[in-house]
């Protein structure tokens, strides 16, 4: 599987007051343009995780967490519009806030808009899931003649490997662990095959 790199923008990062032991960070536009987010609320965001996308002047870059900051997004609904949805694209300036992150601990559960309903999300209704980090292209081995990185049974602990993630043909690894998980768990179903095109908080594994 060839890897192809794709322009990347660090976003810039304001840490706000800490509450109760948590941190927040505001992450903020490096440049104007047409911001669209590749992440849902309550997705788990580890430096250098792609988050978004930024068209500037019809040239469109990765905008990615910068080094040491590691969280949860929580909703910048007084910065988009309702009418349109947390993830449609709009326009921002310089230093623009686009997303907010979190360490406080998100409840598992937890949905927005980009988890709506659909065949794997009803499979893995009320039971534990692993979710899509950002929106993508799923494959689910390193390449056609390799072993698929997970399956049925497969145990799980911080830091094991997914899948890769395709985004604008830049291929990112996707690993096991955030806000809500056990420190492990095992496999019990695979819900998207490869080649699918998932979103920011799609289920991709059911576990136990």
């Amino acid at each position: 599987m060839t890897r192809l790199h794709a322009s990347r923008l660090e976003l810039l990062v304001d840490e706000l007051t800490a509450e109760a032991g948590a941190r927040r960070w505001t992450l903020r536009a490096p440049t104007p343009g047409w911001f669209r987010p590749l992440v849902g609320i309550a997705t788990w965001c580890e430096p250098g995780a792609p988050v978004g996308t930024l068209d500037v002047l019809g040239r469109v870059h990765l905008l990615v967490i910068p080094p040491n900051v590691a969280g949860a997004t929580e909703d910048l609904a007084a910065n988009t519009d309702p009418a349109a949805g947390y993830l449609s694209p709009r326009a921002v300036a310089y230093r623009d806030p686009l997303i907010r992150l979190s360490t406080q601990t998100i409840v598992s559960g937890a949905r927005s808009d980009a988890t709506a309903s659909s065949s794997p999300a009803a499979i893995a209704a009320g039971g534990l899931v692993f979710r899509a980090p950002t929106s993508g292209r799923f494959y689910g081995r390193s390449s056609p003649d390799k072993p698929a990185f997970v399956e049925p049974g497969t145990q799980l602990a911080h830091g094991a490997t997914i899948c890769l993630l395709e985004v604008m043909k830049t291929f990112h690894r996707v690993t096991y662990g955030g806000a809500g998980l056990p420190d492990t768990a095992r496999v019990s179903r695979v819900l998207v095959r490869d080649g699918d095109d998932v979103n920011a908080g799609d289920p991709l594994l059911a576990l136990e």
